[in-house]
């Protein structure tokens, strides 16, 4: 009997494509998924810095794990942790022109990723595709 394809095992398929393309070349600059989030978050950010609680409440992780991805790539100079200068209890985080510049590069992947994955659907179908996606996301909200 022929196994049942569901669409949640297509977007599973699909992301998980997708996440090993992004982590192979991610890792030709020594970086993760998660380090290249907190870049994200930071590049995004007014002032291109935020504290590390902001940092952890917008990744959903945990405070030991935040600490330990800004810690490496504290150490390979994407990022700069110093205190706040009204609160010194208060860590904050500031991404280096190096961190910049794995954004960039970054953004250059995700848009070849992208177009790989919609190269076999015309300008039509590519926008029709992300207006259903959009509206399943919104289900899930």
């Amino acid at each position: 009997m022929r196994e049942r394809v569901t669409c949640g095992t297509l977007i599973k398929q699909i992301h998980d494509g997708l996440e090993k393309q992004a982590n192979n070349s991610l890792r030709t600059q020594g970086l993760t998924m998660s380090q290249m989030g907190v870049l994200i978050e930071l590049h995004f950010s007014p002032e291109k810095q935020m504290p590390l609680k902001e940092l952890e409440r917008r990744l959903h992780v945990a405070q030991s794990t935040a600490a330990g991805i800004v810690a490496r790539l504290e150490q390979k100079g994407f990022v700069e942790g110093f205190g706040d200068a009204s609160d010194r209890r208060i860590k904050m985080l500031r991404i280096t022109p190096a961190g910049e510049e794995c954004c960039q590069l970054a953004d250059q992947h995700m848009v070849a990723s992208e177009e790989t994955l919609l190269s076999g659907l015309t300008e039509a179908e590519r926008a029709a595709f992300f207006a259903l996606l959009e509206r399943v996301a919104g289900n899930l909200k």
